[in-house]
């Protein structure tokens, strides 16, 4: 496979990932600097591990050295650490054998529809099997807010993280992750009149 079809396939996975993602009400994955990260970060690892062929220990040094650098913007959950990793990993496997990329790829993704779709059996038959309410991404300034239907100003903020329906599936709860205190306490003011909005939770610092 030559170096294009591989810079596509690299791209392709971060797409893929996004996409998945989202499909499953990971809406944090939604903004802009999560969708350059997911479509770069694996053509950074896979360029960088070709840089240093020769040198396998040094590249993934370099590539662990990355890792730890501090960014302003924290990883709101496990589940987004987790796709930083395997994204660098697809990187990686692309540089030293394609197919095992591919095979990751497909994986990783039947894995995220798996999850929803064992979801959806769940409520079906009435069992719950795991805690959908995402509590791993609460940071210091969050908002859970639950409203008996979608609420578009909910829908198009850009700090939403994460939107699913609740045990019984009559219900939307919103999880929003703000920078601030004062952002919290601005846009909460702003929705709590709201006549769908049945409960509002917030939790900060």
């Amino acid at each position: 496979m030559d170096e294009l079809k591989i810079l596509v396939l690299l791209v392709g996975s971060g797409f893929f990932f996004r996409t998945a993602l989202i499909f499953t009400g990971q809406l944090w994955a939604k903004s802009h600097a999560q969708t350059v990260s997911f479509l770069v970060l694996p053509l950074i690892t896979y360029v960088i591990t070709n840089t240093i062929a020769n040198n396998i220990a040094l590249s993934l040094g370099m590539i662990g050295a990355l890792s730890i650098v501090r960014f302003r913007h924290p990883v709101k959950s496990p589940l987004e650490l987790i796709m930083y990793f395997a994204l660098i990993t697809v990187g990686i496997a692309a540089s030293v054998r394609t197919k095992w990329a591919i095979q990751l790829i497909v994986v990783i993704i039947l894995i995220i529809l798996f999850v929803k779709f064992f979801q959806f059996l769940s409520k079906k038959f009435g069992k719950s099997f795991y805690n959908t309410s995402f509590n791993e991404g609460v940071n210091s300034n969050t908002l859970e807010v639950t409203a008996n239907s979608k609420i578009d100003l909910i829908e198009k903020n850009e700090f939403l993280m994460s939107s699913f329906n609740d045990y019984d599936g009559k219900k939307v709860i919103y999880r929003l992750n703000f920078e601030s205190k004062k952002e919290l306490q601005s846009f909460k003011e702003s929705i709590e009149k709201k006549e769908n909005i049945e409960k509002i939770n917030k939790i900060y610092s």
